[in-house]
């Protein structure tokens, strides 16, 4: 059901071709649901991918975006009249409840997920999303949702990815690549008592790594990462989080890691990942992915960022008309922190 209301949304019509600015209808949230006008929503390097059609999930005229933070403004039946007007970010996964891996909590594994905004089903490049209520995780009564927006993805992706590589204090952690998520990692692996060595490139971007909790910093346009990785740990890292997704930079992931480490995949490209078994067997290398976060992920992040532990640097803040130029900007690469897009301002 929707509204006779038209509203401003950024729609995907077909991979490979550019995203458009469109009207259409303002979503009525169901029994359970809320929908919410949106304040902000995080530009993702994902939306790159869906774009040029190298993540095609096989949807198409859809709203893309999916990185949202906004203000409950409508409810379902069945919902707590006390959420209207609350503050909140969305998980956007929203699974078939009854397989196995929704009923053990993983719900981003879900093989046959019933929506998931801004990859199948519309996401926050617009003025208002409807969720279900249980997806719109509460935040702060002060926060700045450009600032909370980042936390549906990069921060809750950070939060999984360090759960799953089962951090201990006082280990060694490399973050290769320090964009929005590779940030957020830093501080979640800050957090949990591990000494961090981001890697990224360009003098701006190194600083808010180690503003952000990085305890030593390599320029890969400039240093030999291996070795600087080696001089700073030791032996190696106890975990590389690789977060680029090259053949070059997986490679030096792999070899920067001391007996018994283990590489987190986070990021990708059409690289391919190739390795000798005997690598793996001498050194007993675990290898894992890690892809986007449970629920209880997201509820932690926001808990993290409450708490002052987790930030979410902005870069800019665009209008929604110049979603466009916050793509080419991403793109571009080189960009400190995220950039968002606000529906509320002025282009």
């Amino acid at each position: 059901m929707s509204t006779n209301r038209v509203m401003r949304a950024v729609r995907l019509e077909a991979p490979g071709r550019p995203f458009t600015l469109r009207a259409v209808a303002v979503p009525e949230p169901g029994p359970g649901m809320v929908r919410l006008r949106i304040g902000a929503c995080g530009i993702c390097r994902t939306e790159l991918h869906l774009r040029d059609g190298g993540l095609d999930l096989g949807c198409r005229d859809f709203t893309v975006g999916h990185e949202i933070a906004g203000t409950i403004d409508a409810l379902g039946d069945g919902v707590d009249p006390h959420r209207l007007g609350e503050k909140a970010v969305v998980y956007y996964y929203r699974g078939c409840g009854t397989c196995h891996h929704c009923r053990m909590g993983e719900t981003h594994l879900c093989p046959a997920p019933l929506a998931q905004p801004g990859f199948t089903s519309d996401g926050g490049y617009a003025e208002y999303i409807a969720v279900p209520a249980t997806h719109a995780v509460p935040l702060p009564g002060d926060a700045d949702l450009a600032e909370a927006a980042p936390l549906g993805c990069a921060g809750s992706t950070a939060v999984h990815a360090c759960r799953m590589a089962g951090i201990v204090p006082g280990e060694w952690i490399v973050v290769n690549g320090a964009g929005g998520v590779g940030l957020a990692v830093v501080q979640v692996a800050r957090a949990a008592g591990a000494r961090v060595v981001a890697v990224g490139r360009g003098a701006e971007r190194l600083a808010l790594a180690r503003e952000m909790g990085a305890e030593a910093v390599i320029d890969a346009a400039h240093e030999d990462v291996g070795a600087r990785i080696r001089a700073v740990t030791g032996e190696g890292a106890d975990v590389v989080f690789e977060l680029v997704g090259t053949e070059a930079t997986m490679r030096i992931a792999t070899a920067a890691l001391r007996r018994k480490g283990r590489l987190v995949l986070i990021g990708y490209t059409a690289d391919s990942y190739t390795v000798h078994p005997v690598e793996l067997i001498v050194r007993e290398l675990k290898i894992m992915g890690s892809v986007g976060a449970t629920l209880q992920d997201l509820h932690d992040a926001v808990t993290l960022f409450s708490r002052g532990l987790l930030r979410t640097p902005v870069a800019r803040r665009l209008a929604l008309e110049e979603f466009a130029t916050g793509l080419a900007l991403t793109e571009k690469g080189g960009i400190s922190g995220r950039i968002v897009l606000m529906p509320q301002i002025a282009p």
